[in-house]
């Protein structure tokens, strides 16, 4: 155990170990917490709160009278740059990627918009609300907004897959840069009914904005990610 460490914490860090190494692996149902108290020669109260800790993380899943099992692994996205679609990057861990299109209408720019998207106020701009899923499992819930001057009459079938893709193929935008702010945010009643995830889990938010080599906009989204669902790589490349 390191200096300073708590009791709990270096226990977290120790299951934590095991779940990484693929000593538990997911799905498979860990020692009872009296096991885990008798070879950490903890209480029960300590092993507790590692556990409860490692399920809020999303890295274990307890279910009412049977245990304590190893959740599945989370869905891995790039953040470097990267011309992969969601569906790509989840098929490549194995699990069966869905973009669920929720609505598609059209609004009036207001301040907030207008200044991302560099259009007027009241300009027509297309809202696009999606969840995506992993092996059915609600992973990541979106608000893109698309001006209707740079791609009119976006439909289901072309914001059901790469929003991206579509715009090139069907409006001829290439999104040639896109700049991200992430912040956690806690999940509130609204986010938790998209997610079905219980209020209070913490979540990955990131606003995303998109620009043509022209520098002009073409969408700004608004996403939320469900932090036990989800983690991200970051890759960097230096000159020297």
């Amino acid at each position: 155990m390191e200096r300073n460490q708590s009791l709990h914490t270096y226990i977290k860090e120790e299951l934590l170990h095991r779940i990484k190494t693929n000593q538990y692996k997911p799905g498979e149902k860990i020692p009872p917490e009296l096991e885990l108290c008798k070879s950490f020669n903890v209480s029960r109260t300590t092993v507790r709160t590692a556990l409860n800790q490692l399920t809020l993380e999303g890295y274990l899943v307890r279910q009412q009278g049977r245990g304590t099992f190893v959740a599945d692994t989370k869905v891995k996205q790039a953040l470097s740059q990267t011309i992969r679609r969601y569906s790509d990057q989840v098929a490549d861990q194995g699990k069966h990627p869905e973009i669920e299109v929720l609505d598609i209408s059209v609004i009036a720019a207001d301040e907030l918009l207008a200044n991302h998207l560099d259009v007027n106020l009241q300009d027509p701009i297309q809202r696009i609300e999606r969840v995506r899923r992993a092996n059915g499992e609600p992973t990541q819930y979106e608000v893109a907004y698309v001006p209707w001057s740079a791609a009119p009459g976006i439909k289901k079938e072309h914001a059901g897959s790469s929003l991206y893709q579509s715009l090139n193929e069907h409006f001829d935008v290439w999104v040639s840069k896109t700049s991200e702010n992430i912040e956690i945010a806690i999940a509130d009643e609204q986010i938790c009914k998209f997610l079905e995830c219980e209020q209070g889990l913490p979540c990955f938010y990131i606003e995303t904005l998109a620009e043509c080599e022209d520098g002009s906009k073409v969408e700004f989204s608004r996403s939320f990610f469900r932090g036990d669902k989800t983690n991200f790589s970051i890759e960097r490349t230096y000159s020297k």
